[in-house]
């Protein structure tokens, strides 16, 4: 499976942006999206099961919503009241049954003051 992110860019504090990651065929398992900022470990966001529960990482639900269509294959992570904390670049991610770890190519969120 390959994973295609999309809509990253620049954006002022206090704004929006949505993510959206295209998966190459239909993912049974929990997709995700993770970050990492420049000097720092990649963390978690947020995953979603299939069945569309959410699972959000340490001070990411109250800004952050991740949301899947199984139809279409896609996770889309809308972020809102964006802080320069949270420059970063984020991950689509799906870990397969097999215990392979999948992930897109990441999308650039630069949050200015």
């Amino acid at each position: 499976v390959q994973l295609q992110a999309s809509g990253g860019g620049l954006v002022q504090a206090g704004g929006s942006l949505r993510l959206s990651c295209q998966a190459s065929r239909s993912i049974a398992e929990d997709m995700g999206w993770y970050r990492q900022a420049p000097g720092k470990q990649r963390e978690l966001v947020a995953t979603i099961t299939r069945g569309h529960f959410p699972n959000y990482g340490n001070s990411m639900r109250d800004r952050f919503s991740i949301s899947r269509d199984n139809d279409k294959n896609t996770v889309s992570l809308q972020m809102s009241n964006l802080e320069p904390e949270d420059t970063a670049v984020y991950y689509c991610h799906v870990q397969l049954r097999t215990g392979v770890d999948v992930w897109g190519r990441g999308t650039q969120v630069t949050v200015s003051s």
